[in-house]
């Protein structure tokens, strides 16, 4: 599905209350997928980023496989906000990708509502960590297929088969340098939230 193809219905007022009391999202993925991209994309106040130029203390530590052209790296976070209506406002932090800042993610992920995990064709392998990371903690997730120019492109069930995804985890094609592209993955992934709850069995 194509992320034009995507028309949500407006939220239901007792799910978007249920909703509200949890607003934290992480955007997360590996190394020059995108995250800072879509974060500023889709902030509706001037996001906070903790870029920094790339140097040769990353010689050998970092992999620039793919995206040797890149010259910024996040070493901490990425944060902004987006209101989705009058009930619902999603806080957005976007992770670091680099292995060696893989210790500030458990902070990152405290109190967190879900995760978009950005995946990029060119190298899939790169979002396998952040998918068994939100998979082992049990944080329901979504994957947006950023199509960068040039790359490869790919079905949505055959991006499914190569992360080997559960079947209702969704999946979504964007592009995150345009704002309704990015606000497309973002409802993906409430809605989805929405359909994990009402599925949840009701206790007493």
């Amino acid at each position: 599905m194509a992320s034009e193809d995507f028309d949500p219905a407006p939220l239901d007022p007792q799910e978007a209350q249920q909703l509200a009391a949890s607003v934290k999202i992480l955007v997360a993925g590996g190394f020059g997928v995108g995250k800072t991209t879509m974060v500023s994309a889709i902030s509706e106040i001037a996001p906070l980023r903790t870029e920094e130029l790339i140097t040769e203390v990353s010689s050998g530590v970092d992999d620039l496989s793919g995206v040797e052209s890149k010259q910024t790296t996040t070493v901490a976070l990425d944060f902004g906000r987006i209101t989705i209506d009058s009930d619902l406002v999603l806080y957005l932090f976007g992770t670091p990708g680099q292995d060696r800042f893989w210790f500030l993610w458990d902070e990152l992920a405290r109190g967190a509502l879900g995760a978009v995990v950005l995946a990029d064709t060119r190298r899939l392998g790169s979002s396998f960590a952040a998918v068994d990371y939100f998979e082992r903690r049990g944080l329901p997730f979504m994957v947006g297929v950023n199509c960068f120019d040039g790359a490869p492109r790919y079905a949505e069930q055959e991006v499914r088969e190569a992360l080997d995804l559960d079947p209702h985890t969704p999946v979504l094609l964007c592009d995150a340098r345009h704002r309704d592209s990015a606000k497309n993955i973002l409802l993906t992934l409430v809605w989805h939230l929405i359909e994990l709850t009402r599925r949840k069995p009701i206790t007493t």
